[in-house]
Order: structure tokens, then sequence, then C-alpha cells
């Protein structure tokens, strides 16, 4: 997200030394992306962030996998995965390629005993259920349902829920996540006919400074393995940052949708994009005004692309039998589109009250064994 933001303190300049107050200096670090031509900030910490006190045991992440070369359809329902006390433990992997991993996530306790950091992945953290605080190093971020979360890789955080009922939808990305270049102009301002705008991005703010030696426990993601370590000062140390490489919030009930006399494609619910895959929010919105229109989506063939689309709320005009939290997989290679009889069924209807996240991503998913495992065996056939 290019837009500038900074808190807390720092020196007039980069890269010149700030002293303590009780003597000493503070330490920059440099967070940044594509070696030294990304995105970037400058933290400024009470300790070197460079600690490390123990390297311990580690976990293979590595999901297993029940279809590698699929060419079904799919209908998952992720409210039948089992909720998990701990953050990661909670997460399931459903879908899987060699950019993405998406899967479903419904913790009960707050991620307070160790901290958290993904250096695989940028996280797209989308809150179905819950509410909370997402504490990071750069600030925290009040959640609630309907907000997507965005981490960039490295970043060190913790989720702070308000009650156990808490139900996830999780993107972890090879590929930086950004807002879609189309809706911004050169300077990396979204633009008057872009479907959100600054005003609507939440922004880290309250930077909680902890002074403090000892132990302190973080699970850090790499190469798909789970390593333990122990720093010896506490992560959230930072006095002040600046720059434009930092989490952020946006619920997607603040997403205007774009409407038209006929039919809009799905690029025009498009909320964010990398070099991989689009995330898109389809919300509620006034349908289609052409006299003839037809407002269900017309039957299309992904050629290109794999299409999930994650069911949230409301009515569904396109699929039938359909509840929150079902997942729908329509694999390259096979046409797809309303089920039988909702073609005809949308003429005349004004309006949809249907909010749903999709991802299209530009390389085949496979299928993990644990999203078989909550599938329904029939949904291919439903065209019949």
């Amino acid at each position: 997200m290019p837009l500038y933001h900074h808190l807390g303190v720092m020196p007039p300049k980069r890269h010149t030394f700030m002293e303590k107050p009780q003597g000493g200096i503070y330490y920059e670090q440099l967070f940044g992306t594509i070696g030294f031509d990304g995105m970037s900030s400058l933290l400024y910490h009470l300790q070197r962030p460079t600690m490390v006190k123990e390297i311990g045991k580690t976990l293979d992440l590595v999901p297993a996998i029940g279809v590698a070369k699929n060419i079904r359809s799919y209908m998952f329902n992720s409210f039948k995965v089992v909720p998990a006390k701990d953050f990661i433990d909670s997460r399931t992997p459903l879908l899987v390629n060699q950019d993405i991993l998406i899967g479903t996530a419904a913790p009960q306790d707050s991620l307070t005993n160790y901290f958290y950091k993904n250096v695989d992945s940028d996280e797209l953290l989308f809150v179905h259920q819950g509410s909370g605080i997402l504490k990071t190093i750069f600030g925290n971020i009040r959640f609630e349902y309907g907000d997507y979360l965005v981490i960039p890789r490295g970043v060190i955080y913790q989720i702070h829920f308000d009650t156990p009922n808490n139900r996830l939808l999780y993107v972890e990305s090879k590929h930086p996540i950004y807002t879609p270049s189309r809706y911004r102009n050169e300077f990396g301002q979204l633009l008057e006919h872009a479907p959100f705008c600054e005003r609507d991005i939440k922004l880290p703010k309250d930077l909680e400074t902890h002074d403090a030696l000892g132990e302190f426990h973080i699970k850090i993601k790499k190469q798909d393995v789970l390593h333990d370590l122990v720093y010896a000062s506490h992560p959230f140390d930072v006095v002040g940052w600046d720059g434009y490489n930092y989490p952020y919030g946006f619920s997607i009930h603040n997403f205007e949708p774009i409407t038209g006399r006929v039919h809009q494609p799905p690029p025009v619910h498009q909320t964010f994009e990398t070099k991989a895959f689009v995330v898109c929010s389809f919300c509620p919105r006034l349908y289609d005004y052409h006299p003839r229109s037809i407002p269900a989506p017309y039957n299309h063939s992904n050629i290109d692309s794999d299409e999930m689309l994650y069911y949230v709320d409301g009515d569904f005009m396109s699929r039938k039998h359909v509840e929150k939290g079902f997942i729908s997989l329509h694999p390259s290679g096979i046409p797809h589109g309303p089920q039988p009889g909702l073609y005809e069924k949308s003429i005349g209807q004004k309006e949809t009250r249907e909010l749903a996240v999709m991802i299209d991503t530009f390389k085949s998913l496979q299928v993990t064994t644990k999203a078989l495992q909550i599938e329904d065996g029939t949904y291919y056939q439903s065209w019949l």
C-alpha cells in the first residue's frame, strides 16, 4: 500500500543517531522488500533487534495433498473445521500452489504466549467472525467482522481476540499483496474511480513500546517450516518508525461496488492483486439496469485461472443451498456459471445482498487432504 505513515519519535534525518534520554542511542532497522528496491520502513528500537538467544525445535508445515492435478469443481464447508485454541494450530490449509496457500482458521485463544512472524509470505486475513486487536511492531489495528488484515512478510505480530468465537479466511502469498495498480496514479494515490480510497484504510496506531530484557518466544515460518526461537529483548520495543511497508486493515463493508447497464465482469470487484492471483470483494449492490439485462453472471470458461469463492453472508443468486463459510472451487479447464434455473430467475431482480471473497489464481490449485474431509462430494454434478 503506497501510503506514507509514521508513529512515535525518530531523528530528523534517516541513518543518523538518536540519543536515549537516559544515555545511549536507539537502534535503526530497515524493514524492506525486493532487496532495497521495494517498499520499506525505518524502525527505531530500544535494543538491538538481532539478539537471538536460542534456536529450538522445528515443525514441518507442508500440507498433505489429496488431489495434485484437479479438474473437478468442489464445495467445501469451512465451518466444519474444528476450532482449536492455539492460533497456529487452528490454521487448516485447504488449497495451495507454488504462489499461494488458502485456508481457514477458528482460533479460540488469543495469540499472547508467543510472537509470530511469517518470512515466507505476505498474509491476508479476512475476519468472518470475531473482533479484537492485531498487535505488531508497527502499532495496533483494531479489527472486526468483515475486515481484511494485510500483514507484510517479516512483520512480528500477536492477535488479541475479544471472544473465543472466531473464524478467519487466511491467505499466504509468496508475492507482495498490493491494491490494484489500475486504481492508482503514477504517484500511488488511489484514483477517483477506485472502489475505495485512503480514508478507508485502517492504519496502525497506539504504538506500544516495551523496554524489557529476558526470554521472548518467537515462532518464525520459513521455507514451510515453523522454527522456535528465543530473543533476548521484547520484539515490541520500537519507539518510532516511518515509511511505506507496514500492516493495515480494510473493511469489505467500505468497498463501493461498480455497477453498469449490463453485467459487469469480476475485475470490477478487485480489491487486491499480486503477480500470481487477485482478490475480489462481492458486496451488496444494485443490479444491472438495462431493460433486458440478465443480472446473474454469464457462463464463463476458466482458461487461465482457478476460481475460489468464500461465501460470507447474504443471498447468493448464482448458487443453490449455499451457507456461510462455504467455499467453492471452479478449476481451469471447464466452464462454470449459475446453477440450473438461477440464470432465468435473476431477470428483473433489482439488487443482491451477497457478501463474498473471491480469489482467482493464475496457476492451478492443489486440494489438500484436509479440504477433502469437508467437501460435499456431488457439487461438480450440480449443473445437471
